[in-house]
């Protein structure tokens, strides 16, 4: 009987430490597994990478990809001329309740949460700075105050800015909180594979417009939230598939410009500054940085990151990787290895070197 309980035991005990290395080696943070499975998945893959100007990687780089949250960097830059051209006063007082409008709960991650902790001693008589909103569209990826903003700052402005910028391949921004109930609103009786394949059928035009009916029932219908109808993973994917969508190249081009500080004027970049780059408040990142910025996005089978930098030394970095397709145990373990990557990109040139090599004519 004691042998019978001491195998039992040695079985549970192996279980568990099976299950912890397998932990581990999905949360232990590894550059060279981000660099595999771009190498090893090109169909799945985009990256471009520019160092001092000179182009030091690129995968893909036309390849129109979802972005996710990456998009949200456009409506900052947005955010950034109005205010600097006079169209919109950073310092306006916005109640609460107006964001809480657009956040779902359980779909953002505790982002907005989040956000509204960390900005508990700038919140007076009930009301936040449009400034800290676009600070925490950026910072904790807050999908409500990403959805007040495109009211705010209006989607057809934030539209043709995409065009001003120079960029050629990107799709329509619209409501991205509003986009989860496009199943809802234009299907209330379907679920399941039913609903997986009329939302199919549905076109990106009448999908989008469909976002603009449900935003106006968001803002005047605090019931139309409390049911978001089937958002299993087939419709999530759908929902991941129609993002607005670009390309690496044209991400890294829009870093340049953000790393320049000379595209813009020095007002917009002021204002702009404040939002992007928040890392800098980091003591450690302030003495090998000049400046650097950056935002990244996820869904359950998206990973993307845009990025720029300049040194103490004086050297520049833009970078763009996107990632799709992506399985559950792959989006864990390259979550946990993008800020281990990024970093040795940025600070060893012995690994920008063997990321060129391995990509060279893969």
């Amino acid at each position: 009987m004691i042998k019978k309980i001491l195998i039992v035991i040695g079985i549970i005990v192996g279980i568990v430490i099976l299950l912890g290395a397998v932990g581990i080696y999905y949360t232990q943070p590894n550059e060279h597994f981000v660099l595999d499975f771009i190498k090893k998945n090109p169909d799945r893959a985009a990256i471009k990478l520019i160092r001092n100007d000179s182009i030091i990687a690129e995968k893909n780089i036309n390849k129109v990809m979802p972005l996710a949250s990456t998009v949200k960097i456009i409506l900052a830059i947005e955010y950034a001329i109005q205010s600097a051209s006079g169209g919109l006063n950073p310092e306006e007082a916005i109640p609460i309740e107006e964001l809480e409008k657009f956040y779902i709960p359980n779909t953002d991650g505790g982002a907005h949460p989040q956000w509204l902790t960390s900005v508990e001693s700038k919140i007076t008589n009930n009301s936040i700075s449009i400034r800290e909103i676009a600070k925490g569209m950026i910072r904790y990826s807050s999908n409500a105050n990403t959805e007040w903003l495109s009211r705010k700052l209006g989607l057809e402005k934030i539209n043709q800015r995409i065009d001003s910028l120079g960029i050629t391949d990107h799709t329509d921004i619209y409501y991205l909180a509003s986009s989860l109930f496009v199943g809802k609103e234009k299907f209330p009786d379907s679920k399941g594979k039913d609903l997986e394949n009329k939302l199919r059928d549905l076109s990106i035009e009448e999908y989008r417009e469909t976002t603009n009916t449900i935003h106006s029932k968001l803002v005047k219908d605090t019931i139309y939230k409390a049911d978001i109808g089937d958002l299993g993973m087939n419709i999530q994917r759908i929902w991941s598939d129609n993002l607005p969508a670009s390309t690496v190249n044209e991400y890294t081009q829009l870093m340049k410009k953000l790393n320049s500080k000379s595209y813009f004027d020095s007002k917009t970049y002021e204002y702009l500054d404040e939002v992007m780059e928040g890392l800098m408040q980091n003591p450690a990142n302030q003495k090998w940085l000049s400046h650097a910025g950056m935002k990244g996005g996820s869904t359950a089978f998206v990973l993307t990151k845009a990025l720029y930098a300049t040194d103490k030394k004086g050297n520049t970095t833009e970078l763009a990787y996107f990632l799709n397709d992506l399985g559950i145990m792959e989006s864990t373990k390259i979550r946990a290895s993008m800020n281990q990557f990024e970093l040795k990109i940025l600070t060893d040139k012995e690994f920008r070197d063997k990321l060129a090599k391995t990509l060279k004519n893969k």
